[in-house]
């Protein structure tokens, strides 16, 4: 019966083995050549993102250290460091915080979260504060709050201008209630800068939440921000579980903080010098004029 029938096997013809005229060579990818942005998700080349590490499709600013924005902002070798050696201190003797500041200073060739000097940017002097997160995450300590205090009082002393760049996690949960009382301290060191007459600009950088956003950060006579910089006080499922609604896709932007009238102006990395430049000669041209 034409059931049963037995059906013929297909043949394959074994291939020829591999020899070193035939062998072709297989692609190989380095490590660590590739980086997804954090914004867009989409993957990007280490040489795509050039010397300001910038996404190329959604303009988003990768995380940069402190020494290498600097690099970026003020004239080479114009840099001159304030307040290296203050201190360390455990105020409430939390567990293994020692250890901790002690790992991140390895990593980062910082002694705390901000770095704080005076240099010039296309000559112009000017005080500048610029903040780490890869420094326990930015986080404000009691040195980060003396340093930033130091950096506001000097400015007044010399008659400076002075620019904040921020990047922070918030409050230093290692020291507590002494992390949080820096937010009133450096808000005294603004004020008395600002009677005094004197220029004070904030530059936001990804991210930028906690206690120093509900502080000095947006407390820059000018207020700018890098592009999908994240900015807010709380987090968005902690603010989402308070108010029971579900929040904006871009919530916590700063492109949703500029339509709100938060902050003043996105400036995408590769401009900011120029930006920051431009301020400066303005606001020296209007203390001439006054």
């Amino acid at each position: 019966m034409g059931l049963f029938k037995k059906r013929k096997y297909i043949r394959i013809t074994p291939s020829q083995p591999e020899t070193e005229e035939t062998r072709q060579p297989k692609p190989f990818v380095p490590d660590g050549s590739w980086e997804k942005c954090p914004s867009c998700h989409k993957p990007l080349h280490k040489k795509e993102l050039g010397q300001e590490r910038t996404c190329q499709h959604c303009g988003y600013g990768f995380r940069i250290g402190a020494k290498q924005r600097l690099a970026l902002i003020v004239d080479e070798g114009s840099f001159e460091s304030w307040d290296t050696e203050i201190a360390f201190k455990n105020p409430i003797n939390f567990p293994d915080y020692e250890k901790k500041v002690t790992a991140a200073k390895e990593m980062t060739g910082l002694e705390e979260a901000v770095l704080t000097g005076k240099a010039t940017i296309d000559s112009q002097e000017v005080v500048i504060g610029i903040m780490d997160s890869r420094f326990i995450m930015g986080s404000m300590s009691s040195i980060v709050g003396e340093k930033i205090t130091r950096a506001f009082e000097r400015a007044q002393e010399l008659k400076l201008p002075i620019i904040m760049f921020t990047a922070s996690g918030g409050a230093r949960m290692q020291e507590g209630i002494m992390s949080l009382m820096q937010m009133a301290k450096i808000s005294g060191a603004v004020k008395r800068h600002s009677e005094a007459g004197l220029f004070y600009m904030t530059v936001l950088t990804d991210p930028t939440t906690g206690g120093v956003t509900a502080s000095f950060a947006m407390q820059g006579d000018i207020i700018i921000a890098e592009p999908q910089t994240m900015i807010g006080f709380a987090g968005r499922r902690v603010i989402e579980q308070t108010i029971r609604q579900k929040l904006p896709d871009d919530f916590q932007k700063a492109e949703f903080l500029l339509e709100k009238g938060f902050i003043d102006k996105i400036v995408p990395r590769q401009e900011l010098r120029e930006v920051l430049s431009l301020l400066l000669t303005m606001h020296q041209r209007s203390e001439c004029d006054d």
